[in-house]
């Protein structure tokens, strides 16, 4: 199954230069862990980096820095990883563990933002497949039951 079948489509995205109180703003109303910050190119939105609520609280609220002053561009992760769109989940996740990171924006062909694939989106599938094997083994179960009175 390719990635972009379970990538969530609905990304927060931010520019280089917003804030990060913006950054911070956008997370909070849209209950999400990162932004990914973008820029256009050709027409297409392509993501160069990424800015998570860890972020945000390392590098600004704990040094005590100004939130208005400091810019997404300035505590972006700037080494970002990207998947295209038609990669095996498999394949994800031993790009996503062999690169330590949560969260993989997921691209097309020529680079354009699509969606992003995170550890909650693959846990919740897994999630899903494990209640259908035991579904499985209780159908068995039962057919067996029934079959050997």
């Amino acid at each position: 199954m390719p990635v972009s079948e379970i990538c969530n489509r609905k990304v927060v995205v931010v520019r280089r230069g917003d804030t990060a109180l913006e950054a911070a703003r956008l997370m909070r109303q849209h209950h999400v862990g990162n932004v990914l910050v973008i820029e256009e190119r050709n027409g297409d939105n392509v993501p160069v980096g990424i800015v998570t609520d860890r972020d945000l609280v390392v590098e600004i609220m704990a040094p005590g820095l100004d939130q208005q002053a400091i810019t997404a561009g300035d505590i972006m992760v700037p080494e970002l990883a990207t998947v295209k769109e038609n990669v095996g989940i498999f394949e994800a996740i031993q790009y996503m563990r062999g690169k330590g990171v949560r969260r993989l924006p997921v691209v097309d062909e020529s680079g354009g933002l699509t969606g992003i694939l995170t550890l909650d989106d693959l846990l919740e599938l897994l999630a899903e497949e494990l209640h259908e094997l035991a579904k499985l083994v209780k159908h068995e179960q039962k057919k067996e039951t029934l079959n050997r009175r």
